[in-house]
């Protein structure tokens, strides 16, 4: 079995990776923890063979995080599982010591096949990303940078889970206005409704 614990706020996600690992015979949960610093306890206790953590974490995040264990315990391999997929956030955690990154929004059964990719000693990353590793191949960032700055306006607005009207309101303009700038938003960064719109917003809304 291979031991392994995962850091992530989103309690929906953690239980989705928790059901998806939940048969498996090769895989096995040790310990999870909504932030960095109870997965760094978790860690210093049990010691996984392989870490699952978000970048964006209250207390610690992960890339704080990645950097301590790497120098506590630099056989332990992490993997970043973030919303994030641009070249910066995927670099610091690189530097940081992590070994793969997959992003939230693939199917949860990536991290399988990262998990067992990075144990036996190979760097994996989400095949829909580039920093120049042999197994990611397509390039489809879904980057706040493709937004106008009207568009990054209300993105900010929503993190802070306004609703249109809301928006409407404090933009002076009209609820239809703000539905249409939520739509070419979703266009734009491939999402597919109004939740991956707000778990965006809400995973980026320190860096647009």
């Amino acid at each position: 079995m291979i031991p392994i614990a995962i850091a992530e706020d989103h309690q929906a996600l953690l239980d989705g990776i928790q059901l998806l690992f939940k048969y498996n015979q090769d895989i096995s949960i040790i310990g999870m923890a909504n932030d960095g610093e109870e997965l760094l306890d978790i860690v210093r206790k049990k010691q996984p063979k392989i870490i699952i953590t978000d970048i964006r974490m209250p207390r610690m995040d992960g890339i704080t995080m990645t950097k301590i264990i790497s120098n506590e315990f630099p056989h332990i391999r992490t993997i970043a599982f973030s919303m994030f997929d641009q070249d910066a956030a995927i670099e610091q955690m690189r530097d940081a010591g992590a070994s793969g990154y997959v992003l939230k929004t693939s199917p949860l059964d990536t991290l399988e096949t990262a998990i067992h990719t990075v144990l036996n000693g190979q760097e994996f990353y989400d095949a829909t990303l580039v920093p120049n590793t042999p197994n990611a191949s397509v390039k489809n960032y879904k980057s706040s940078s493709v937004l106008s700055k009207s568009e990054r306006e209300i993105l900010k607005l929503i993190a802070q889970n306004m609703t249109s009207s809301e928006i409407a309101s404090i933009r002076f303009t009209a609820v239809s206005t703000v539905d249409k700038h939520r739509k070419n938003m979703m266009r734009k960064l491939n999402l597919s409704g109004k939740g991956e719109l707000l778990r965006y917003a809400l995973e980026t809304k320190y860096d647009f």
